[in-house]
């Protein structure tokens, strides 16, 4: 790995990362919106079941990259902190990122959870993977209202993040941005 950038691998997780959160955390916010019921009224049943059915296997995608992003952290390490870090930079972005990695490991896992104790089928792509826990809709309206509630988290932690990389990019102008590029 250059000593100034995250390797490849990591830079194609980071933004692969991005995609399915963001796309999981849009159907998650119509969910909220709608609801089952009104998703069917104003989308039809084939368009609610298909955005259940991938938003689940975003979730799994995102569990299995995660865990995989976190491997690769632990292995191949990260760069040095950029000299222009202020003391409080360099805190403030190492919580945000532990806590981010850490949502993102908790958010899938919570949905999953949360759809096996409700009786629904956990999807990935075309197939169904175990439930891991029983049927129990008590606890399936709890980890849902977590899962609701850490998606909240994810959100405010992704502002954090895309705020500090838009003021290093835009304002700073020191070459943070180009730790996680995937261009040059």
């Amino acid at each position: 790995m250059q000593e100034d950038r995250y390797s490849l691998p990591q830079r194609v997780l980071h933004w692969g990362i991005a995609g399915l959160v963001a796309l999981a955390l849009v159907a998650g916010m119509l969910f909220f919106a709608f609801g089952f019921s009104g998703l069917q009224d104003t989308f039809g049943g084939a368009v609610t079941n298909a955005l259940y059915k991938y938003h689940k296997t975003a979730g799994v995608l995102v569990l299995g990259l995660m865990i995989l992003r976190v491997v690769l952290r632990l292995r191949l390490g990260a760069p040095a902190p950029v000299t222009s870090l202020t003391d409080l930079e360099r805190r403030l972005s190492a919580g945000v990122q532990l806590l981010l990695y850490a949502m993102l490991l908790v958010l899938p896992a919570l949905g999953w959870l949360a759809t096996a104790a409700g009786g629904f089928p956990v999807e990935f792509f075309n197939w169904t993977l175990p439930g891991l826990i029983g049927k129990d809709k008590a606890l399936s309206e709890l980890l849902f209202t977590l899962h609701g509630l850490a998606a909240l988290t994810v959100m405010l932690l992704l502002g954090l993040h895309i705020a500090g990389a838009l003021r290093h990019w835009l304002i700073k102008r020191d070459g943070v941005m180009r730790r996680m590029s995937l261009l040059g």
